[in-house]
């Protein structure tokens, strides 16, 4: 039966919390826990505060894996986005930006889709980074549910939209998400795995929603002195079978 090694990882443009650039860091955490797949937030290209590389890039070339890039910050050449590195085949389905509120200047949002080869089986991942306001979350959760991306009909199951989400399962847009997709929980059922910040966890705010199809096998949130200084989230990690 096929199995599905997927991490959610907000890297923080690859500067840890002792104020270190390394995308070699960056890539070494995610290699110590061997994902078949890993959804980044937080990445640079070209921009000029991290050295103008191109960090998914340098990250997959290190564990040599594939990847797609999403640039939802553009300004010239410099670029700051998602990323989904995979080592199982992989086509883009498609990127792009989520909604913002009118007449406030926000963060831009986006969210990038791939379609990933398990086996004989096709999984849909949905790679997103919401916003920090409720209101945000709100209309882009509306377009998350609709039929641009989970509506659509090629995004069928087995699917998982997993992500920094920048909220707790308390949140409406969460429970909305959860009515549609099965929140990633341990076998003892827990579901609350706080991963920020990274040198205190308090809070829950990266998460992993999957079809019913997809059963949890494991999850996990590591926590070692490596780990949190990388990044000021720590990693989600969630093992399925189809």
């Amino acid at each position: 039966m096929p199995k599905v090694r997927l991490m959610t990882y907000n890297v923080r443009r690859c500067v840890g919390l002792d104020g270190r650039l390394s995308p070699e860091r960056i890539a070494q955490v995610i290699g110590r826990f061997d994902p078949d797949v890993a959804c980044l937030q937080e990445l640079d290209v070209g921009r000029r505060r991290t050295g103008r590389v191109d960090q998914p890039c340098q990250i997959a070339g290190a564990l040599r894996m594939d990847s797609h890039f999403h640039g939802a910050m553009r300004v010239e050449e410099e670029q700051f986005g998602t990323a989904i590195l995979s080592r199982l085949p992989m086509r883009k389905v498609r990127s792009g930006p989520l909604p913002t509120l009118l007449g406030m200047r926000l963060e831009p949002r986006a969210a990038l889709w791939v379609e990933l080869r398990a086996g004989t089986k096709l999984v849909h991942v949905i790679n997103v980074h919401l916003g920090l306001t409720r209101g945000e979350r709100e209309v882009q959760t509306d377009m998350l549910l609709g039929d641009q991306w989970l509506g659509h009909p090629e995004c069928h199951a087995p699917r998982i939209l997993c992500g920094d989400l920048n909220m707790t399962p308390r949140a409406p847009a969460y429970q909305r998400i959860g009515r549609l997709l099965r929140a990633a929980e341990s076998p003892e059922g827990e579901r609350r795995f706080r991963t920020w910040p990274s040198f205190l966890p308090l809070v829950p705010l990266d998460h992993v929603f999957g079809s019913d199809d997809l059963r949890p096998r494991g999850v996990d949130v590591p926590r070692d002195r490596g780990v949190r200084f990388a990044s000021d989230h720590l990693p989600m990690i969630v093992d399925y079978e189809l």
